[in-house]
């Protein structure tokens, strides 16, 4: 195990399209990407692409594994979220002002709430975690709205330099050309819920809401489908037809992780947070007129704005838990 590092920064070539970088950098352990659907989207900015995590973390049924690389896995006695603060240390100061400088990149599932006593017990993903971390050294940041990209290295990974000077020699070797992406088969989506059980669970919803017990329900349900092609092939056909500014993929030993979201949910930036809801769609027009027509009946729509007005609620209360008292601000 070699000595920890100093931080740097190493400009590296711009461009547009960074499928290519993620691609050199996919063969590596838990590459992950998050995606600005940059130019597509219309409001992303940055991209980040990482691979080959010094430690990853991850959690299920309340138990939590940490796995320092090259090292055999450990079991924590303490919950996922206090582990992760303390194995993530004191914040190192952001370099050119870029938003991820190393550190945590994972996902956070709906059933870690249920591991802290909050909610009762469900059946999930049966070769799932409730989350998974990895603890990132370096990554490559694309700043497309100064048109730079860097690759930065926070200098915390015990391990020797070869990992990442070898990451960064296949980053510097990249070229893109313009690419379509691939076409994608398979079967045709099957939800896990009949018609008569959805049914009956917006029935149970109902008492729910008429009792006082909740008032608004996010009621899910999970479909399948069998592709004939992997992950990333999928990823590129996703990120075409529906450009976000909140994608990612994030690929795991146990399975990937493939989002398209166009709402941010929480951000939190110089100790203030900030969230953007989306509630009421509207399918676009053929014409700039009808798109105008479009976004009036929106705006116009009594179940909309409701809707709006009760998720805008919510997140304030939410908000409101971990704020200073009275600085939330609703524009």
């Amino acid at each position: 195990m070699g000595a920890v590092g100093e931080p740097s920064v190493t400009r590296l070539p711009y461009w547009p399209d960074n499928r290519q970088d993620y691609a050199a950098l996919r063969e590596l352990p838990w590459p992950v990407w998050l995606d600005s659907g940059f130019p597509e989207s219309g409001g992303g900015r940055y991209d980040i692409i990482a691979a080959d995590p010094y430690l990853t973390l991850t959690s299920k049924d309340g138990v939590s594994t940490l796995c320092p690389a090259g090292e055999p896995p450990r079991e924590q006695p303490v919950g996922a979220l206090s582990v992760l603060r303390q194995v993530l240390g004191e914040p190192v100061a952001a370099m050119q002002d870029l938003p991820f400088c190393g550190g945590a990149i994972g996902f956070l599932g709906y059933d870690l709430a249920r591991s802290m006593g909050e909610l009762p017990p469900r059946e999930g993903l049966a070769d799932w975690p409730d989350m998974a971390v990895g603890l990132y050294d370096w990554a490559m940041v694309i700043d497309h709205a100064r048109r730079r990209s860097y690759f930065v290295r926070q200098g915390r990974d015990p391990r020797n330099d070869n990992g990442w000077q070898s990451a960064l020699r296949r980053l510097l070797a990249v070229s893109t050309a313009p690419q379509q992406a691939p076409e994608v088969g398979g079967e045709l989506p099957e939800s896990g819920m009949s018609p008569a059980a959805y049914a009956s669970g917006f029935e149970r919803i109902g008492h729910y809401i008429h009792e006082g017990d909740c008032y608004q329900v996010n009621f899910a349900q999970r479909f399948r489908a069998e592709v004939a092609h992997d992950a990333w092939a999928l990823y590129q056909r996703m990120r075409q037809e529906n450009p976000a500014p909140f994608g990612a993929l994030l690929e795991y030993p146990f399975g990937e992780v493939l989002s398209s979201s166009p709402e941010q949910f929480l951000s939190l930036r110089n100790g203030r947070a900030q969230t953007r809801p989306i509630k009421g769609t509207r399918p676009r027009g053929d014409t700039a007129e009808q798109d105008l027509a479009l976004r009036a009946q929106l705006l116009s729509s009594e179940k909309d704005r409701a809707e709006n007005v009760m998720i805008v609620d919510l997140l304030r209360n939410d908000l409101g838990k971990v704020c200073v008292p009275g600085s939330i601000e609703v524009p």
